[in-house]
């Protein structure tokens, strides 16, 4: 979307297709976020950023693994690509001050404000369009239904002050939206990635640019060694589209593709583990493949522990779960082998490192007491001062979540070491009361902390697990997306093995190999690279224009 405003704003004809019914694939789903360093936002913020300090930050996090010119490329591109949208389109951020960067003790970090978020945007103004609109991951929404910012969540998630106006103001803004509540249960304050691609999409609108859904690639067409067009499927039958100046490749990545998860990334994988579009079958990187584009980080993800909800269409991410104070994650043999408020990629790291020592970790347990069921929704339920277990049952019922009142009885429902279990818990309540983890420094950092409860002392990570019931379920080796695909230059040109340009063809999102190598920079380090290698893949496209 962003790459064709910018194609059409100098001068190009340009047409965007989509293979499935809906438009805006993981984005939309996702929480929207984008991090973008040295932003115009960040001053009223009131965190100062540099370009110097971006550069040392990214190139400490990626360890030499990405190009200098690529990193050069998108600090200095960023902020400059979220100008333009702002000008430009309907793009309207707003900063996090608070969401720091994932490793806030690397030279470079900032405590936040790279991260920013689209504000709430009124899907009635896309009309019937907003129904094409792929729907948000139901995670983001409250009781499935109501749109919430990520800031808005935050609040809600730990209770902080006017969580009960909050929520109360949220609700009555849906319930209030009639006659639309009689059609049709989405609600139309779009937020995260509803709100990101809601309003690129009118910003595409505004401009007469066509989107036709149910139209999948299928390949590339090459003339004299360059990529002039795509072969499509629409409406029944193959058609040949031409490309003057440039295919842009945003397809996602292969999470959706059994096969291609089993080839590529670490086993065991499974394709439901993923929370990310289902649609994302690896297409663009097979066609790429077959025109003779090289390749990086295949065999990695934007990793993170998922639980798999019955009844569920996708994952749900374990973001939040994994940090509050109180819960655990343990392998088959009761241990703990991880900070589990470490960033949700260094997580499954973690998890499969430790499975592939000989200790089963794929998956790993979330384990919980009554104080945090009372305390905290998780996954699919509200606290249980609001939504009791009785009212969850047939989730007990189905295996789904298991309750003890002994850590034993839960472990033997979990099929992990009981003894091993019963140690852990012991130690992780000396830890709680003393404030410190001795084994994993959970709650040592900013980022830590950011989804801690400040009502808990003297470690806002760390609680006693100590309050019948035990609760556990199973976390898998889930993801955002796949991060490997097509290598390209710091202007999302597609390159071969030999490092020569494969003219015509550009590449930008998880289709292509990630900007962030082996890390995760901050929240948003998917969706801030790809708008901005969009970005910069139509202005090279578009040179005289």
């Amino acid at each position: 979307m962003t790459a064709a405003i910018v194609a059409f704003d100098r001068g190009a004809d340009t047409l965007l297709i989509e293979k499935s019914s809906q438009y805006g694939g993981s984005s939309a789903m996702s929480g929207g976020s984008l991090w973008i360093p040295n932003n115009h936002l960040m001053l009223d913020a009131q965190v100062n950023d540099t370009r110097a300090d971006a550069l040392t930050y990214l190139t400490s996090a990626t360890a030499g693994r990405v190009p200098e010119a690529k990193l050069e490329a998108y600090v200095d591109a960023a902020p400059e690509m979220l100008r333009y949208l702002t000008d430009r389109a309907h793009l309207r951020c707003q900063a996090l001050p608070h969401y720091c960067d994932y490793y806030p003790t690397l030279p470079g970090s900032k405590p936040g404000a790279r991260s920013i978020e689209a504000d709430t945007f009124d899907g009635r103004l896309l009309g019937e369009e907003v129904l094409r609109l792929r729907e948000p991951s139901v995670q983001t929404l409250i009781l499935g239904r109501v749109s919430m910012t990520a800031a808005e969540a935050r609040v809600l998630l730990v209770r902080s002050r006017g969580w009960i106006a909050l929520t109360l103001r949220l609700m009555l803004r849906y319930a209030l939206d009639l006659p639309w509540r009689l059609r049709s249960k989405r609600d139309r304050a779009l937020t995260m990635g509803n709100a990101l691609v809601g309003r690129l999409r009118l910003a595409l609108r505004d401009r007469g640019i066509p989107l036709w859904l149910e139209t999948p690639a299928r390949e590339l067409v090459i003339e004299d060694g360059r990529v002039v067009g795509v072969v499509a499927e629409r409406e029944g039958r193959r058609v040949r589209i031409r490309a003057r100046h440039g295919v842009i490749l945003a397809a996602g990545g292969f999470e959706g593709s059994q096969a291609l998860r089993e080839k590529y990334l670490p086993n065991p994988t499974r394709a439901e583990w993923s929370a990310a579009n289902p649609q994302n079958t690896g297409d663009a990187l097979l066609m790429g493949l077959a025109v003779g584009a090289a390749t990086d980080f295949l065999d990695d993800a934007w990793w993170g522990p998922t639980t798999v909800v019955p009844g569920e269409s996708r994952a749900r991410m374990l973001v939040i779960e994994k940090s509050l104070p109180g819960s655990i994650l343990v392998n088959q043999a009761g241990a703990r082998f991880v900070n589990e408020a470490a960033p949700y990629i260094d997580v499954v790291r973690a998890m499969y490192e430790k499975h592939a020592s000989g200790t089963s970790s794929v998956p790993a347990y979330l384990v919980f007491d009554g104080r945090f069921r009372r305390s905290y929704p998780f996954g699919p339920f509200l606290q249980s001062s609001q939504q009791p277990d009785r009212l969850i049952s047939s989730y007990i019922d189905r295996g789904y979540l298991r309750r003890s009142d002994t850590l034993r009885g839960l472990a033997e429902q979990l099929g992990v070491d009981a003894d091993g279990l019963e140690a852990t818990v012991r130690k992780v309540n000396e830890y709680a009361r003393t404030g410190v983890d001795l084994d994993f420094r959970r709650g040592d950092n900013l980022f830590d902390r950011y989804y801690g409860d400040q009502n808990i002392r003297p470690n806002p990570c760390l609680a006693p697990l100590e309050k019948p019931p035990f609760y556990g379920i199973e976390a898998y080796a889930g993801d955002l997306g796949t991060k490997g695909g097509l290598r390209t230059d710091e202007r999302a040109r597609v390159l071969r093995e030999s490092g020569d340009v494969i003219p015509g063809l550009y590449a930008v999102g998880n289709c292509s190999a990630a900007l962030m190598g082996p890390t995760y920079a901050g929240a948003g380090a998917t969706l801030g690279p790809a708008m901005t290698f969009g970005y910069l893949a139509a202005r090279d496209a578009t040179p005289d224009r």
